[in-house]
């Protein structure tokens, strides 16, 4: 799924066995607390992930956040409400560990993404930067 896109195709890489840094990748994730991945599922295919991490910050009194990154869906299940579900549940789990917010970025090219988390209550509120090492 993380190939299944425009964007992925060109960063990504599906090989099998994968390629040893999404193993390890995988591994940094699972032995966190702080970061969870919410996988759905259909008839034992997975069809959709997200990662959620929770971050402490200083601002908002010292309140927690949960970032949501690698939002997928396959590209044959799209459109049948599996990203509501994977979002909502990482909404639930964010409020669950007490967070003042859920942010996510997404590329701007993504026009499509954007209309999706405005319906569920995202808000453009501020512009992403990133520098790639």
């Amino acid at each position: 799924m993380l190939a299944d896109d425009k964007l992925g195709a060109q960063r990504e890489v599906w090989s099998s066995p994968p390629v040893t840094g999404y193993v390890e990748a995988f591994e940094a994730i699972v032995a966190d607390p702080n970061n969870e991945l919410v996988v759905a599922v259909i008839d034992e295919a997975i069809v959709g992930m997200l990662q959620i991490t929770f971050i402490p910050y200083l601002t908002y009194q010292g309140r927690w956040r949960a970032l949501v990154e690698g939002v997928r869906v396959s590209s044959d299940t799209r459109s049948h409400g599996i990203g509501t579900a994977l979002l909502r549940r990482a909404i639930e789990r964010a409020r669950e560990r007490n967070c003042v917010m859920v942010q996510l970025t997404t590329d701007r090219s993504r026009q499509d993404a954007q209309r999706f988390y405005e319906r569920l209550g995202f808000v453009s509120s501020h512009d992403g930067m990133k520098l790639h090492l």
